[in-house]
């Protein structure tokens, strides 16, 4: 078997042939992408915009000019994190287990980093973090979005989201307009054949960023990232993969998470994946994949098999696995989905995980009379007042919390570690 492991050597031929691919001066693919960056102008000018655009005293600023009522939602944040209301690791240790908490030792290097998805309208937030100060509860320590940008930046709830999570200490991550279920940035249809909800399944074809959209996919990025700093986005195609990973190898300091939605169910597909991360790997070994959301199918042994295959690539500490452990109640799943013990099984020995909740616990969420459904997702703001869902929805993103915080419950009461918001929950 050793002989014929050696046929899959790749040939070095091979590799200089994609090299020389790469830097022909006229590959159409490469200079299309070049177009595009040349038009937000150096790389060194594109990240200083980014880095100023994400300064929490800019965000505030701009904030301040259009008179936006979150300015005071803000201060209230801060003021609450100064004043420690939230409560703090060591205490919340305390509050499960009781004295014997003192005397454990808590490993932080295989912290599961609390997720939430998705995290669409910012007064959600202050609802949240309220309702943590009275129970002492814990605020994730990563964010999901999937809300329209456009709409985003018509409430200044893009500008309000990213100062609260530099105030909070945690990640984040948004979805731009560019994707095959909806209308993109210029009101066109991504895809001809889609339209909306209703044809989703024409989603699953590998849709979702078809001809020109991967280039206006880049175009729409570089915009948000250097008009507001927006350092990482939701990525769901194999294409504005490869074009991310390009962006990064050309000095920009952009990252992504791959989505679910991509589909990526067994170890192999995480081969791939990986593998293209790595050859386009930049000189430090760093690269844009920062977070990497299996398929829901997927068992134990294939994220341990992931982190087998990110491990070899240098990849442990920046490559995120994101795994769901609720997921919505409608729509996307068969019920009742919940992967708490399977993550209690992973977290003493796999390193750099997220435990993403994208819905309640399923026995609160068979309670509800509008349990959550991934199809409220594409559901624009307007229609969501008309309708009088906006406090159904919160209820929906309220029931995530409790879930997330279940599962930082299971993990402290077998000796495991989380991350929460890192500003708020001092250790």
């Amino acid at each position: 078997m050793d002989n014929i492991r050696e046929k899959l050597k790749i040939n070095e031929q091979n590799l200089e042939e994609i090299n020389n691919f790469l830097l022909r001066e006229d590959n159409p693919l490469v200079s299309g992408l070049l177009e595009i960056v040349e038009k937000y102008g150096n790389v060194d000018e594109i990240n200083r915009k980014a880095m100023e655009s994400r300064k929490l005293e800019n965000l505030i600023r701009r904030l301040e000019k259009k008179k936006s009522p979150f300015v005071k939602d803000i201060e209230w944040l801060i003021k609450q994190r100064d004043r420690n209301l939230f409560i703090a690791i060591p205490d919340y240790r305390r509050k499960i287990l009781g004295k014997k908490a003192d005397s454990m030792k808590f490993d932080d290097s295989f912290a599961v980093t609390l997720e939430i998805s998705a995290f669409n309208f910012f007064p959600w937030l202050i609802e949240e973090a309220k309702q943590a100060i009275a129970k002492q509860e814990l605020m994730p320590g990563r964010f999901i979005r999937v809300r329209s940008m456009k709409e985003q930046v018509e409430d200044d709830d893009l500008v309000a989201f990213a100062a609260a999570m530099d105030v909070i200490g945690a990640s984040y991550v948004q979805t731009l307009d560019t994707k095959g279920t909806m209308p993109g940035p210029d009101g066109k249809p991504v895809n001809v054949h889609l339209a909306g909800s209703e044809t989703i399944t024409g989603y699953f074809g590998g849709v979702g960023a078809p001809n020109e959209y991967a280039l206006k996919w880049v175009d729409e990025f570089l915009h948000y990232y250097t008009e507001y700093g927006l350092p990482q986005v939701l990525n769901t195609n194999s294409g504005t993969v490869l074009l991310g990973y390009w962006l990064r190898k050309l000095g920009i300091d952009i990252e992504f998470k791959i989505s679910v939605f991509l589909g990526n169910d067994n170890p192999y597909s995480v081969f791939w994946t990986l593998m293209t991360a790595k050859l386009f790997s930049r000189e430090d070994g760093t690269t844009p994949l920062i977070g990497f959301n299996l398929s829901n199918s997927v068992n134990n042994r294939t994220i341990e098999l992931s982190a087998y295959i990110r491990k070899a690539f240098n990849f442990e500490e920046i490559v995120r696995l994101e795994h769901h452990i609720t997921e919505a109640y409608k729509s996307i799943v068969r019920q009742p989905y919940d992967r708490t013990s399977e993550l209690v099984e992973l977290a003493d020995h796999v390193k750099n995980i997220s435990a993403k909740h994208e819905g309640g616990n399923p026995d609160v969420e068979q309670t509800r009379e509008h349990p959550s459904d991934i199809l409220d997702y594409f559901m624009p703001k307007k229609d969501i007042v008309e309708k009088g869902l906006m406090q159904t929805l919160l209820r929906n993103y309220l029931d995530k919390h409790e879930a997330l915080n279940r599962t930082a419950r299971a993990l402290t009461e077998h000796g495991l570690t989380f991350i929460a918001a890192q500003k708020l929950h001092k250790k």
